[in-house]
């Protein structure tokens, strides 16, 4: 199965709709991991060491280190970027 991060500001929302279809999905929370207010790069570094594709909001920053992490080669398993406008056309999270 796929391990997921859930980036600090992921709306737990999202998260729990997951795990209410999926209880043994593997997601661990930034926060749990003791990175709250950690910057991108730092939470991409963990994820990458992770093996974790990250789930993230963020589209102004965190998308730009992610392509910056592939352009100078170190691990990296993914960036799920999830709109914060799927929550408000009804998907029901």
């Amino acid at each position: 199965m796929l391990s997921l991060a859930a980036d600090e500001n992921f709306n737990m929302h999202v998260i729990n709709g997951v795990l209410r279809r999926l209880p043994d999905a593997d997601i661990a929370r930034v926060q749990d991991a003791g990175l709250t207010g950690a910057d991108d790069p730092t939470i991409l570094e963990w994820a990458a060491s992770e093996g974790r594709v990250l789930l993230t909001h963020d589209a102004n920053t965190l998308t730009a280190f992610a392509y910056e992490r592939i352009a100078g080669g170190p691990p990296m398993p993914g960036v799920f970027e999830v709109s914060l406008k799927a929550d408000r056309d009804g998907w029901g999270f």
